[in-house]
């Protein structure tokens, strides 16, 4: 049997053709229409906003950070320079995958988690577009590494930058300071005009007191990329401004001095111009290297800094509150002389020691069986501490406060460095707000030979000194001698006040008697004025406790060696006209004609002769010395 034959059906094959030929216009016509109203978003309605994002994807506005001022000293050694460096930056526009690269990145470059941590953090306050900076200061292996691995990491470029460089590293670290990474909230603080680009500021010292002056202005260029990122063409641009230069009072000599003569030892030393106040000397030890802090210090590395015992991050000019001691004596003896409490004739027997009317308590002098009869000037020769107590006792807190206010004890000397530290100047008023209880007759007596709860900075000694110097002229410290920049800016260095001058002669005997400190008979700085050849030093020792002895004696060799007993020495040169002030302090050092003194005297030698000696070590104390 034959299969049927199917009659092809012409109509029906036509009609499906036809629907389905409809069908498909109608998907073309659907498809053309979404394409035209596409079309005329793109091209008509949003043109301008496209227009613009497509330029933005071919130019480019680049800040430009401008390079921080140089600090000069005063003779124009640089203290604080910019060096270039590499820097690897991220642009995270053209990273789809930031937590990917970052540790790609952390892997070629050994960072911490630290790192990484910060790299995020500074994420948070950038555009997308800026330059996101991940390493400072690449090495040449850093930079091998990343040129390995380009074409793994997108939106990574490695760019020319200048850095802060600090060439004398310790030495300068307390007084300079350091620059480092902007934080996160600075950032916020901060007008992004002002520091587009820009990744570090001043964290500490001057580099932070004038980071104003310092930082300059930045410029911006726009540049013509290609698809992938890659610069064509800088198409326009603004250079930025430089920050100002400064050139500090500062003098390198001298402070290499002093740097190299307290060596190991934990210590400060401030030396001032007496006539205008300009600091030429600011030293701390031990000092740190400024440098790691720079381009992000290992944690490592801060860590020792930070738990290291001797405290090298510790800013002792500046912030160390050490007891006086008795350098304050000569300072304390003028008050009574221009006060009216003594006079230059006024005498005591002293016994070697002293006690209150009605007091059992009884005040050791320093030497046994005591100076003998002694005045004013014999008093601040010898450093007899009988004679103060009983002046101390007469001139009471209150006037010894206010008398002492005058010469910038107990509050802010005014110096342009940031965290300055005002140390103690008791009276009643600050017992009675501070302790909430009275004064007591007794407490003068320890406050009267620099101890009990007075307490000051080597820089308020050191300024004090300078005040005696001149006169009783007063004057703000300052390290800033001129800036570059157009802007006015007085920086303090002149008399800016002067103490009440009632009899000059009180001057002149105060003067006196610190010059017989070094050169007479009875001196406790006589180890520095036997040898003194051409000029006059006005100084004056000190010690000052670390503990309470609670009435035993002192036995330097069965006190452990960080609660021996301070050293300090403050003195000016020439006592005729003086050029220059010192403060010393040597940490634990127990005798200031021994520990102190020697520092200040090869200081003057090159202040005053332009004498370059080599570094002089404290010299061990003798077995007894005075204050």
């Amino acid at each position: 049997m034959s299969k049927p034959i199917n009659i092809k059906d012409n109509p029906q094959e036509q009609a499906l053709f036809q629907r389905r030929s409809v069908a498909a216009g109608i998907l073309v016509l659907i498809a053309l229409l979404s394409l035209l109203a596409r079309y005329f978003v793109l091209q008509i309605r949003d043109y301008d906003l496209y227009r613009t994002l497509s330029e933005n994807n071919r130019v480019h506005l680049e800040p430009l950070p401008p390079p921080r001022g140089i600090i000069y000293d005063r003779n124009g050694v640089i203290l604080a320079d910019n060096q270039p460096t590499y820097t690897l930056n991220l642009r995270r526009d053209r990273d789809e995958d930031l937590n990917a690269t970052l540790n790609r990145l952390q892997r070629l470059l050994n960072l911490s988690d630290s790192d990484v941590a910060r790299v995020r953090e500074k994420a948070q306050t950038l555009h997308r577009f800026e330059d996101l900076p991940v390493k400072m200061r690449l090495s040449d292996t850093d930079i091998a590494r990343i040129s390995e691995e380009k074409y793994l990491l997108p939106g990574v470029h490695i760019s020319v930058e200048l850095a802060r460089h600090y060439p004398y590293g310790a030495m300068f670290s307390h007084v300079l300071g350091y620059v480092s990474r902007i934080s996160a909230s600075e950032q916020d603080k901060l007008d992004p005009d002002l520091y587009a680009g820009t990744l570090l500021i001043g964290k500490s010292g001057l580099e932070k007191y004038y980071e104003a002056l310092l930082h300059g202005r930045p410029g911006y260029q726009h540049i013509e990329t290609n698809a992938h990122g890659r610069l064509i063409r800088v198409l326009e641009r603004t250079p930025p401004v430089r920050g100002d230069d400064l050139t500090l009072h500062l003098d390198y000599e001298l402070q290499k001095i002093a740097y190299d003569a307290l060596g190991a030892h934990r210590g400060a030393v401030v030396a001032i111009d007496p006539q205008t106040g300009g600091v030429l000397a600011f030293v701390s030890t031990p000092g740190f290297d400024p440098n790691p802090f720079v381009s992000g210090i290992p944690y490592k590395l801060y860590q020792a800094l930070r738990d290291d015992p001797d405290q090298p991050l510790y800013n002792r000019a500046l912030q160390g509150v050490y007891p006086a001691g008795s350098t304050i004596k000569p300072i304390e003896g003028l008050g009574a002389a221009e006060l009216g409490v003594i006079d230059w004739n006024w005498k005591i027997q002293d016994p070697g020691y002293y006690h209150l009317p009605g007091d059992s308590h009884i005040f050791h002098d320093w030497k046994k069986g005591g100076h003998g009869v002694v005045d004013l000037f014999l008093a601040i020769e010898q450093s007899c501490d009988t004679f103060f107590y009983q002046v101390g006792a007469r001139l009471g807190i209150d006037r010894f406060h206010d008398w002492m206010t005058q010469f910038s004890f107990g509050r802010r000397t005014g110096i342009d460095l940031v965290n300055e530290k005002t140390g103690i100047l008791p009276s009643t008023a600050w017992k009675r707000k501070v302790l909430h209880q009275p004064w007591y007759p007794g407490e003068m007596l320890s406050v009267a030979i620099g101890q009990g709860y007075f307490t000051v900075t080597p820089l308020q000694l050191a300024l004090a000194t300078a005040m005696v110097a001149n006169g009783g002229k007063i004057l703000r410290p300052h390290l800033l001698r001129t800036a570059s920049g157009a802007i006015a800016y007085d920086p303090g260095n002149h008399p800016i006040g002067q103490i009440a001058v009632h009899d000059i002669k009180n001057w002149q005997g105060v003067r006196a008697a610190m010059a017989a400190v070094v050169s007479g008979p009875h001196g406790t700085a006589t180890s520095i004025g036997r040898t003194l050849k051409g000029y006059t030093i006005a100084g004056k020792t000190g010690t000052a406790q670390v503990r309470g002895l609670n009435g035993q004696k002192y036995n330097a060799a069965e006190t452990p060696e960080r609660l021996r007993d301070h050293a300090w020495f403050v003195a000016y040169a020439p006592v005729e006209q003086a050029r220059i002030a010192v403060a010393v302090l040597v940490e634990n050092g127990q005798h200031g004609g021994s520990a102190a003194a020697p520092i200040a005297r090869a200081m003057f030698d090159y202040w005053l002769l332009g004498i370059r000696p080599a570094p002089v070590p404290p010299a061990s104390p003798p077995p007894a010395e005075g204050h």
